[in-house]
């Protein structure tokens, strides 16, 4: 079982940060695309090449991202018209998350089978999320998901802040 570390609020002006492992070095980059259309997510190995990307799309009436891992598009997530409360909901033919995914805790599943939990972690370096991965081949789809989440609470809190 292997750990990964994201520090929150990490979505900063520079919209750069690292992925740790539990040894708290750096595995992944992740660079946003600062005051460009359409945003993006670049998801970076340590030999910094593109492993997976998050796009928001361009004109929609509803807030909409897409994560590709490897160039394949594996998950949409949308927010769905609510008057109360925001709703999204996650589309994958394989991928489904359980658990409370806005507070960050919850469990991702691949064909029925867990293959990592995310949970917050108060940990040495800052409040992060704790990312396992119980399936390694699953792991940057995991990563993905999980900052694609991110980027939608970010998204949120931003339209709630201008009206």
């Amino acid at each position: 079982m292997k750990q990964l570390y994201i520090k929150q609020k990490v979505f900063s002006l520079s919209e750069k940060f690292t992925v740790k492992d539990q040894d708290e070095k750096d595995v992944y980059y992740v660079e946003g695309s600062f005051m460009k259309v359409p945003k993006t997510f670049t998801i970076m190995n340590q030999d910094r090449d593109e492993v997976a990307l998050i796009t928001k799309k361009v004109l929609s009436f509803l807030p909409t991202f897409f994560v590709e891992v490897n160039g394949e598009e594996v998950v949409t997530i949308k927010k769905e018209l609510s008057f109360l409360k925001a709703k999204y909901s996650i589309d994958s033919a394989d991928i489904e998350v359980e658990g409370n995914w806005m507070d960050m805790d919850f469990q991702v599943l691949h064909q029925g089978r867990v293959v990592g939990e995310v949970g917050k972690k108060w940990f040495s370096w800052g409040d992060s999320y704790r990312v396992q991965i119980l399936e390694e081949e699953m792991e940057t789809m995991i990563l993905a998901l999980v900052i694609a989440i991110d980027c939608v609470k970010a998204d949120q809190a931003n339209n709630t802040a201008t009206f």
